[in-house]
């Protein structure tokens, strides 16, 4: 087995990425798995997280393997990017959502199920968010997302209350993790295939050309320009939309 990619700082760059991705909106999912888990008795607590957490982590698997595959038809990549955008501003200026509807339940299966089933619906954003960072490494992008997962879901499960914790009092790691999100937003927008693809869709304007392994060639400075544009419109439109919003009344 060829292992040079362990090499290339691509790889590595892509695979922080992710953790971060994982961390940052996995912290719903912590909570998810505490409310599904709360009722059940003590020895079956931990049963319940593992084998919860080990299905929400194939399911998710199994979601963006299909995503990688989806990014590569027309348009999916400027959705994608606008929905990463709109996932970066809500981390900058978040609305206040609880967890009411997350029921604990004191069986084991039905608690797995809770988890596995919650999970699944709040994964659009991490699924679509960690396609576009593997995307942008090129090669061994199934394995990036794997390893990924592996690294940053105990983190998330068993380290929960310390990442929460360091979020509060550093809000400048959740500003940069929405400044993240636009920053893959703004590579994932110029590399859509109607953009590089010069044999199909000749309504649209080029903005590059693909290569013989069908990825986006662009000009360097367009490419930065774009992930350092996707990062400032998050990080300013989080900021005004949160500007705007009423003060919390003082108790």
């Amino acid at each position: 087995m060829d292992l040079d990619f362990l090499t290339h700082t691509p790889f590595w760059i892509a695979l922080g990425q992710i953790i971060i991705i994982d961390i940052l909106l996995g912290g719903d999912n912590a909570v998810v798995i505490a409310l599904a888990c709360r009722k059940l008795p003590p020895e079956q607590r931990r049963k319940g997280i593992i084998y919860g957490t080990a299905g929400a982590i194939v399911l998710r698997i199994i979601l963006i393997a299909f995503a990688m595959v989806l990014l590569a038809l027309p348009f999916l990549k400027v959705v994608g990017a606008i929905l990463l955008i709109w996932i970066g501003i809500k981390l900058i200026a978040p609305d206040d959502e609880g967890h009411d509807n997350i029921e604990g339940s004191d069986r084991l299966f039905a608690a797995i199920k809770t988890i596995i089933v919650a999970d699944l619906v709040m994964s659009v954003d991490n699924v679509i968010a960690i396609a576009g960072a593997a995307q942008s490494s090129g090669e061994h992008q199934m394995l990036l997302i794997v390893l990924g997962l592996l690294i940053s879901v105990p983190i998330i499960v068993w380290g929960s209350q310390l990442v929460i914790t360091l979020m509060e009092r550093f809000p400048m790691i959740i500003v940069a993790g929405g400044m993240l999100l636009g920053w893959i937003a703004g590579g994932m927008f110029v590399t859509d295939p109607v953009f590089v693809n010069t044999e199909k869709w000749l309504w649209m304007p080029k903005l590059g050309t693909t290569d013989a392994q069908g990825l986006a060639d662009i000009s360097r400075t367009l490419y930065w320009s774009a992930h350092i544009g996707g990062a400032l419109l998050v990080l300013a439109l989080g900021k005004f939309i949160a500007s705007r919003r009423p003060a919390p009344a003082a108790h």
